[in-house]
């Protein structure tokens, strides 16, 4: 469905006249939301959860009724109302949804009355007799405007369900205060009414028998890193202060039924995810009471918003989803992100990315001898990583100066991408443009330029420093330079790298917190030269995993899930990105034999195997691969061409963990028509074999025919149940036949295998 802005809404057609008094019932993908905006208060949620139907007025109100709770002694004489925007002047205790204050710190805590209700979307309006009515509206846009004209400040709530089933919310505040009086007395009253906003939060309620949070953890080269505890009275908070989203984010934040696990009957759960890069946070809260919510925003350092009269914040968007188990929350997310117009629907590319082939040393040879085993394999983007540019002769210069080196490219890049792209395959080009070393021609001339606060530098990281995007100078300067480049050279591919944590990230020169204004000028950056240069994709890369969020991806048709591409932790790492993400956004790469990060030593089937669900792609010198090496992985990448169809529109299908050493995860055809299974034997049972593994997700009334699928030499280990059936005079086997009920109660023996290996099973329907 569209996404309209709020200045596009309308009134549906019915709705009531006057001030709004109504209750709006959204509904869509087995997910109800009802909102009850009556007697002029701010929305709130008497359900979230499992779609209800169609209910009438009547049992709408007798929901709203029955959801008051009883008068506890030392409580509010009246019930506290829960808005999607808490406010502490109702009596709610937990975190208040406006943080902000005048300069004589008025103001603090809002009292907003509702002015305005738009329902965009396909609504039904049921009117009663008397007392609020009922918007019946489906999957649509709810636009709440509110004002307090005490305190000066005006409101806008959009409140958003998306046909998958998908919440997504998010608010803007705008100082209004009145001046009044000579000139003089406008001038001095200017400072007083500025409104510096320290917190701009929404939350929804989820049931007191959600009781286990999940959420990740993690660092660099292990990324999302899954952690669960109870959800006890107080507040599970995660804020990001690294300027970027960061390798430990919460990611997706979920409360639910304790025990709650992937497949459908196994727990409702509710998630809450902050679709933005700079600082931000997320928070799942038990009062006393046993109120539960879960909510999250922008984290603001101090003084970074600051509303002149007229002036307005927004916050990002928050997302939240609801599941019968994390596969149905994860889908909501997956079939948004692809109903999406800027979504890529195109192949995705087999790449390759030349960084842990060459690394710094770039030799035009080599590169075009790497390009030429590439071709040959039936790779089709070829990415040339960090070295190019001024200066760059190692980690410690050259960044902000982006312009070719003429030392290291004296006929520029052009002798390479006319050779990459002779070849049939598209050219990519790394940049960091938000980073600058202070061993650079541009720090150098504007030190100034380096976000800094009082009259120090930030500590070091990686040896850079941090380019104030918010000076418009420093914009300029790499939008100019990078534009240069794009426009002088073929390039259809950029990959987007920020790789140090925003510290002391102050100003020049008053030293005022610039994250806020860094992120924003970020994503103008990168929308500025995607509509300059058509067609252009971008890779959201972070020393690996540190920027993975829905605010990035408004702009990025991919992200890089980790600097690790050992394929034992990049099982975990992929496991659990898709969480959030559907396995064509994920960069998943088939790396040489000996992992640079971890110096373990896998075969290629489990390297291939690992990479294969996502957007796959090579980072390995090929002219180290041997003869049977290169047989194996033009196999594996054209295996990928013949599934990346399915891999990358299909459901994604995860299984609970009924044995520690293996994994067992796929993807679903939306039709059922066909599936494609992973088992990944991660380590060594305490048994053997491991027993019955089920392949859930298909039509259970249709009959399947399950075969492994056989890639590359033969694996070590690797000793076939039974039911493959003998082997043909190829080497394939004609599996099973099951329908898909059976499959998914019962399931299949699974073979016995050696551990770090990948075994794939095809299912096809019969018929």
């Amino acid at each position: 469905m569209s996404h309209p802005t709020p200045s596009s809404a309308v009134a549906p057609s019915g709705a009531p006249s006057g001030p709004p008094d109504a209750f709006v019932h959204l509904s869509s993908a087995g997910v109800s939301l009802l909102l009850d905006v009556t007697a002029g208060r701010l929305p709130s949620v008497v359900h979230w959860g499992a779609a209800l139907g169609r209910p009438d007025v009547d049992d709408v109100r007798s929901l709203a009724a029955a959801a008051v709770p009883p008068y506890v002694n030392n409580l509010m004489d009246e019930p506290v109302r829960l808005a999607i925007l808490p406010e502490h002047h109702a009596g709610w205790s937990g975190k208040p949804g406006v943080g902000g204050h005048r300069s004589d710190g008025a103001d603090w805590s809002p009292r907003f009355t509702v002015d305005a209700l738009d329902v965009t979307g396909g609504a039904e309006t049921t009117r009663a007799s008397s007392g609020p009515g009922l918007i019946d509206a489906g999957a649509a846009l709810v636009t709440v405007g509110a004002r307090d004209e005490v305190a000066g400040l005006a409101l806008v709530l959009e409140v958003e369900l998306t046909d998958s089933g998908l919440v997504r919310m998010r608010a803007e505040l705008t100082n209004v205060a009145g001046r009044a009086g000579s000139a003089a007395a406008h001038a001095a009253s200017a400072a007083a009414d500025v409104y510096t906003v320290t917190d701009l939060h929404l939350a929804l309620p989820v049931p007191p028998r959600a009781r286990e949070v999940l959420d990740f953890a993690g660092r660099w080269g292990k990324e999302r890193t899954p952690q669960r505890r109870e959800l006890v009275v107080g507040v599970h908070e995660r804020e990001g202060r690294k300027g970027r989203t960061g390798p430990d984010a919460a990611t997706v934040l979920s409360v639910g039924v304790p025990g709650f696990g992937f497949g459908a009957g196994s727990g409702e759960v509710w998630g809450l995810h902050v679709g933005f890069s700079g600082g931000h946070r997320h928070y799942a809260e038990r009062l006393s009471t046993g109120t539960q919510v879960l909510g999250g925003g922008e984290l603001l350092l101090p003084g970074e918003v600051r509303l002149e009269v007229g002036g307005s914040y927004r916050s990002p968007w928050v997302y939240a989803s609801y599941g019968d188990g994390l596969d149905d929350q994860a889908r909501r997310f997956h079939r948004w992100l692809r109903s999406r117009e800027q979504h890529p629907t195109r192949p995705r590319p087999m790449t390759i990315n030349v960084w842990e082939a060459v690394y710094f040393d770039h030799d035009l040879a080599r590169l075009r001898d790497l390009a030429d085993r590439a071709a040959a394999l039936g790779v089709e983007r070829y990415v040339l990583d960090d070295g190019w540019f001024h200066g760059r002769r190692d980690d410690h210069a050259g960044l902000g100066d982006w312009v070719v080196d003429a030392e290291v490219w004296p006929d520029g890049l052009a002798p390479l991408i006319d050779h990459v792209t002779g070849l049939g395959m598209e050219f990519g080009l790394w940049f960091e443009p938000e980073m600058v070393n202070e061993d650079s021609d541009l720090a150098r001339a504007h030190p100034e330029c380096i976000l800094q606060t009082g009259d120090r530098l930030p500590p070091r990281s990686r040896d850079q420093q941090v380019l104030d995007l918010g000076n418009p100078e420093a914009f300029a300067h790499v939008l100019g330079q990078m534009t240069a480049i794009l426009t002088e050279y073929d390039i259809a591919y950029l990959k987007w790298d920020h790789n140090r944590d925003l510290v002391d990230a102050g100003t020049w020169p008053t030293g005022a917190a610039g994250v806020h204004e860094q992120t924003l000028a970020a994503y103008r950056l990168m929308d500025e030269l995607k509509a300059r240069f058509a067609g252009l994709e971008i890779e959201a890369c972070s020393s690996g995993g540190a920027r993975v969020d829905l605010g990035v991806l408004e702009r990025a048709d991919r992200v890089w899930v980790s600097d690790c591409i050992d394929p034992l932790e990049r099982q975990q790492m992929n496991r659990w990105t898709m969480q959030l993400l559907p396995p064509e956004l994920l960069g998943s790469h088939v790396a040489s034999g000996v992992s640079h990060m971890t110096g373990r030593w896998h075969e290629l089937s489990f390297r291939a195997g690992t990479a294969l669900f996502g957007h796959l792609g090579i980072e390995w010198d090929l002219a180290r691969a041997t003869d049977a090496e290169n047989r194996d992985l033009a196999e594996w990448i054209a295996l990928y061409k013949r599934h990346r169809h399915l891999m990358h529109t299909g459901d994604v299908v995860r299984v609970d963990e009924a044995d520690p050493s293996l994994l067992i995860y796929g993807t679903v055809a939306a039709d059922a028509s066909e599936a494609l299974f992973f088992l990944a034997y991660v380590g060594r049972s305490d048994v053997a074999p491991l027993g019955r593994v089920p392949l859930p997700g298909l039509d259970p009334s249709r009959r399947y025919r399950v075969a492994p699928v056989l890639v590359g030499s033969p694996d070590h280990g690797l000793t076939p149940p039974p039911w493959w059936g003998a082997a043909d005079a190829d080497g394939s086997y004609p599996g099973v036949v099951l329908d898909g009920r059976a499959l998914a109660v019962v399931g299949l023996q699974a073979p016995a295998s050696f551990p770090d290996r990948v075994v794939l099973l095809r299912v096809t329907a019969e018929g």
